[in-house]
Formats: structure tokens, C-alpha cells, sequence
């Protein structure tokens, strides 16, 4: 009965301790918090390499009062968090990336699943779904340039349209009284769904067969027609692609309404993003006086999005060496400013539609300690 007892303890503690932090606000469940998030910014547009959503969760039931926006998660800013009382921290770049083989306080990023476990808070990364998104982090990089107009370099797909499955085979069945016999077997393919409809061919009323697919049951339709030439024919199968989102994806391609000259892109994108000093490769034939009128920008690595992209100006925060000599041998100007200065100022930006989205229900910050690890001495 005692050791009962004793383990009911810190319980009333944390939860007359939480009573006092809410008196203010609500507390959201973390579960109906997560769903917001997910409505306001959904984790299907992240990169299929990605690591994104909870990457820490407190044994349930767990509630949030303060949500904690970082850049990067370091050890001094989870200690931050934990002095200023956070539910949960946003984390823009997953803290968790690779796989952990053990918990142990010998590498840092152990350290943070420690301590944050410890104190139950939990741990969220949207990353590159934030980059996707049309209010997300690339969106207010563009806002820097002055007036324009922007879309996506890579433009996301629609993540539920046009319908399940990958394929679509269609064919007609030769002879009416196959018609069952047919519908019946592709029917009995696990991820298939049939649709039928008439078609003359020479004119001859025939019942045209169409069949979503998946990946695998492709396969099995395939072998089953192939094994029952005598039942079909004029067989088509289409490749089933969701259609391409107009304002959604990875990098934007900015035209300014009006040219301006690579000096003064440089003080605007300085200005926006509160910096001292950012790296910059003349491309070749040009000067601090040429004109930029398109400017294609990523947030954080840009290499891989702005390759082969035509635009006067690379705007990004780091590029490799050999990427940004194929810039310049082009004549595109690069700019360079580090990788998180060219994400971490959207966190004042989130913080605020955040806001107005959840109701204020939750109390919301934002890391004064986070900074890139970079800087020009």
C-alpha cells in the first residue's frame, strides 16, 4: 500500500503544477493538437526522405500548454524549453534522423530523447512539409525580394486525387457470356477495383472493362490476361499520376514585378534576414550592377532543387563548391547565408498564424537561444 502511495505523488504534483501554468489558457490533448498541426500544414507534402511529426511522445495522456518553436534543437535550447515550461517543441529540423541503436547520455542527441522524456515533453519536426507548403518557410524567404510573383520549382502532387491504386487497365470483353467469368477473377485480385461501362467496336456492342491497380496487382491482372488471350482485346493500361499542386513544393522561382540590381537584392535579402554579411559568386560577365528579375530560392540546401533552374539569381543558404561554380560558369549570381538564417526568421511568422489557427488556445514562443552555428568573424 505505501509504494501505492508514493507513486501517486508526483502525479498530483504535475497535475496541480499544470493547473497553476493553464490558468491562463486552455490545454490542448496532444493528440488533437497533433491533427492541427497536420490540417495546417500537411506532413504528406515532406520528402520521402524525411523524418517527420512526433518524434517524441510522453506516455499519454498528455496535454500542451506551451509549444516551443525552434530551428535546430540543441542542447541549450532544450534547456531553454524546459525553463520556460514547454508541452512541446516544434523543432523545424528533426532532431531524430538517423536511426538510434541506444538511449545512454553519451551522444547529444540522445541526450535531448533523454531529457525530454524525463520532463515529458514531447518532440515534433515538420521540416521540409513546412518547405512545401504555400505559407511555409520558402514562401517568406521570397518575401524579401520585393513585389513578385512565385511558384514552386518542384511542384508537389496532390496527395488523395485522382483515386487509389497506381494503374489503370481497360480492355473489352470479347463475348457477353465471358463477361462474369472475367469480372469475377479480376474482382478476386486484392487491390482492384472495377468499373464497366458499353463500347461499340465494329459495331458490335461490347463491355469495356476499367481497373485501378496497384503496383502489385498490376502484376497479377497482367499474368491473368496474359493466360486468357481469348476473353479481351484493344487493352490499354495508363499510368495513374495525381495531378501537380499550383502554389505547393519544394523552392520557389520568384519574378520580380520590377528589375532591380544584383547590389540591391543583396541589401534586401541582408535586411530580411536581419544578417551582417552573406557569401556571394558573381556569375560570369556579371557585376554588382547587373539586373536580377528572376530569382530562384530554397530555404536551407539548395543545390538539389535550384540545379538546372534559369533564373538570374540563386538565393539559399548553402550550396556545394562544385554546384555553385556550374551556377556561376552560367552566369547566375549565387547568394549564400548560411543554412538555418535562411529559415529560422518564418519561426515569428508560424508563431502567429499558429496562433490565430489554433484560437490561442495554447501558449506559444519562440526560441531566443537558436542560432546558426555559423558565423562570419
Amino acid at each position: 500500500m505505501l509504494s501505492s502511495r508514493v507513486r501517486l505523488v508526483p502525479t498530483a504534483v504535475r497535475l496541480v503544477h499544470s493547473l497553476i501554468r493553464g490558468s491562463s489558457r486552455s490545454f490542448m490533448d496532444l493528440q488533437a493538437l497533433l491533427s492541427s498541426l497536420n490540417d495546417f500544414a500537411s506532413l504528406s507534402f515532406a520528402e520521402s526522405w524525411d523524418n517527420v511529426g512526433l518524434l517524441v511522445e510522453p506516455s499519454p495522456p498528455h496535454t500542451v500548454n506551451t509549444l516551443f518553436l525552434t530551428n535546430d534543437l540543441t542542447e541549450e535550447v532544450m534547456e531553454e524549453a524546459l525553463q520556460k515550461k514547454a508541452d512541446l517543441i516544434l523543432s523545424y529540423h528533426p532532431p531524430i534522423f538517423r536511426p538510434m541503436k541506444r538511449i545512454t547520455w553519451k551522444t547529444w542527441k540522445e541526450r535531448l530523447v533523454i531529457r525530454a522524456l524525463e520532463n515529458r515533453v514531447g518532440i515534433y519536426s515538420p521540416h521540409t512539409a513546412y518547405d512545401a507548403v504555400p505559407q511555409g518557410v520558402n514562401n517568406w524567404l521570397a518575401k524579401g525580394l520585393g513585389v513578385c510573383t512565385s511558384r514552386p520549382i518542384h511542384a508537389s502532387r496532390a496527395p488523395d486525387y485522382p483515386t487509389e491504386g497506381t494503374h489503370r487497365v481497360e480492355f473489352n470483353v470479347t463475348h457477353t457470356q465471358d463477361l462474369d467469368k472475367v469480372i469475377s477473377a479480376v474482382k478476386g485480385i486484392a487491390g482492384v477495383s472495377v468499373t464497366s461501362f458499353s463500347a461499340r467496336t465494329d459495331d458490335e456492342e461490347q463491355t469495356r472493362l476499367s481497373l485501378n491497380c496497384t503496383q502489385q496487382a498490376l502484376m497479377e491482372v497482367v499474368a491473368f490476361l496474359s493466360q486468357n488471350r481469348q476473353y479481351y482485346q484493344k487493352t490499354e493500361i495508363l499510368s495513374l499520376e495525381k495531378p501537380l499542386l499550383l502554389h505547393t513544393g519544394m523552392g520557389r522561382l520568384c519574378t520580380l514585378d520590377e528589375s532591380v540590381s544584383l547590389a540591391t537584392m543583396i541589401e534586401q535579402t541582408k535586411r530580411h534576414l536581419k544578417l551582417s554579411h552573406v557569401r556571394l559568386a558573381l556569375g560570369v560577365g556579371k557585376t554588382l550592377e547587373s539586373p536580377v528579375k528572376v530569382v530562384a530560392v530554397c530555404a536551407g540546401s539548395g543545390s538539389s532543387v535550384l540545379q538546372g533552374t534559369e533564373a538570374d539569381l540563386y538565393l539559399t543558404g548553402e550550396m556545394s563548391h562544385h554546384d555553385v561554380l556550374d551556377a556561376a560558369s552560367q552566369g547566375i549570381n549565387v547568394i549564400l547565408c548560411e543554412h538555418s538564417n535562411t529559415e529560422r526568421g518564418f519561426l515569428s511568422d508560424l508563431r502567429d498564424m499558429l496562433g490565430a489557427y489554433l484560437e490561442d488556445k495554447i501558449n506559444i514562443i519562440v526560441s531566443e537561444i537558436d542560432r546558426d552555428p555559423l558565423h562570419v568573424v
